[in-house]
């Protein structure tokens, strides 16, 4: 049983507090591809950008154009070696010497290149440059530490294939064939190197094949009861969080389970053919608007609740010269004259309500599943042991002033009657009260966001107060 012992824990739980009101919430960038002949010219992209509050963007290339109309905007980038270059990379140093001072010394710092993305989805390439990964980043990695560059990022983007088994998240394991050959030393050197894993992650497409079993407000970030994992005793609610760690279950199962994450590209298209299911504008909206929602307000994953999840949305344009079914083309947020495709918040701000939308944007109402969608709450993390939940209870309804009333005994959500549910109401009681502010839901690890509502018997987590 739950007990309140107000003042107890206060001076523990005073570096508690203070470490979570400097905790960081995730970042939200996009894909800027150019796969089209109607896109409007990059000076003119690098002003939309800034004017949706967009600092960070992918490229799929180093077009010298575009890196040069971003220079002195502020806005980080993340540029590619294409996969066809991988083989003279791996093989020449003096090409990876040449490349880096052609596309990256040329333009650095003016252009903020923050990371080099090496090749993309390689293990599903079907010139079969896989051999080519590790030796092209080692010979690329060299070259930037001679040119005085070496913070710049190296990774290089997977796609979920390169899984073996993903569901449950816990039983996530790479394909057997790749461990030995090319994921162990990748691993490696992004470890040696203090660089991330770049995954492509894409819930329509799980939820396109087994729409039979995927619920579609799963996969869009709505309310549902969750997915229990009863490998790691935790709880899902949304299955880019669950594909993400299914990533970090794969990496641990092969020795590093500490390395950082990002997605590189995820998103939802706006179109799509006729058996192409859930496809649609208004599912794109929900998905995207949910997800933005979900980054800006902070928290990780179930499996690292502390780690801010940092994403690159696939994609700014709709792209009408790319090959395959309708929803290839219709990925975009905005079209090629520049309107929106739907309308959603891209920025904090934006989520606040401080950004009004110009009149002739396309709009679509982002549907929800209750009148509580798309907001968060903030929950117990299970695993932070009984006595720093027991803390952060203490504190939460202490000094922190969280309306801890109805957890007393005989009052409505009383029970169930456990540590990890007083303390959840509690956490997010605290957090309601002070607007999902940055930092609010934390507790030195005790505490992270969900986007969707708490199941605690027949208890109600308000979102506001």
């Amino acid at each position: 049983m739950a007990t309140f012992t107000f003042p107890l824990f206060l001076s523990l739980l005073l570096p508690i507090f203070a470490f979570a009101a400097s905790a960081e919430t995730g970042t939200v960038g996009i894909n800027y591809g150019r796969i089209a002949d109607n896109l409007p010219p990059p000076e003119k992209v690098v002003a939309l950008l800034k004017s949706q509050g967009i600092n960070k963007v992918k490229l799929y290339d180093t077009d010298a154009t575009v890196l040069t109309a971003l220079a002195n905007s502020g806005i980080s980038v993340v540029v590619a070696l294409p996969n066809e270059l991988l083989s003279s990379a791996a093989s020449d140093p003096s090409f990876a010497d040449k490349w880096v001072q052609s596309n990256i010394s040329h333009y650095h710092p003016k252009t903020q290149i923050e990371a080099i993305a090496v090749g993309n989805e390689v293990f599903v390439d079907p010139n079969n440059t896989t051999q080519f990964l590790v030796p092209a980043m080692k010979n690329i990695q060299s070259s930037l530490v001679k040119y005085n560059l070496s913070s710049i990022k190296l990774s290089s983007p997977i796609a979920l294939s390169a899984l073996n088994s993903s569901y449950p998240p816990s039983a996530g394991a790479f394909n057997p064939d790749l461990i030995e050959p090319v994921i162990k030393p990748f691993l490696e050197f992004l470890t040696q190197t203090s660089s991330y894993l770049m995954i492509n992650a894409y819930p329509f497409f799980a939820y396109e094949s087994t729409s039979d079993k995927i619920s579609l407000d799963y996969a869009l970030f709505r309310t549902n009861p969750g997915n229990p994992d009863s490998g790691n005793g935790l709880k899902y609610y949304s299955l880019l969080e669950a594909q993400i760690d299914a990533v970090f279950a794969a990496m641990s199962a092969v020795g590093h389970g500490d390395v950082k994450v990002v997605v590189t590209e995820t998103g939802w298209p706006s179109k799509g053919d006729e058996n192409e299911i859930g496809s649609g504008q208004a599912n794109a909206a929900a998905y995207n608007g949910n997800l933005v929602k979900r980054i800006l307000t902070g928290g990780g994953t179930p499996l690292k609740p502390k780690d801010p999840l940092n994403v690159y949305l696939f994609a700014l344009f709709n792209e009408d010269q790319k090959p395959g079914p309708t929803s290839e083309r219709n990925y975009g947020l905005f079209y090629p004259d520049e309107k929106k495709v739907y309308d959603i918040a891209l920025t904090a701000a934006g989520l606040s309500g401080d950004q009004s939308s110009p009149a002739n944007e396309s709009k679509v109402q982002v549907p929800t599943a209750s009148p509580s969608a798309g907001s968060t709450w903030c929950v117990a993390n299970a695993k932070a042991g009984e006595e720093k939940l027991q803390a952060a209870l203490d504190y939460a309804c202490g000094e922190g002033g969280a309306d801890c009333r109805p957890i007393q005994e005989g009052s409505t959500c009383f029970t169930p009657n456990t540590l990890e549910a007083h303390a959840s109401y509690a956490f997010n009681s605290f957090y309601q009260k002070r607007a999902r502010g940055t930092g609010t839901c934390n507790f030195g690890g005790a505490a992270y966001v969900v986007a969707q509502p708490p199941k605690y018997g027949t208890c109600e987590f308000p979102t506001g107060y």
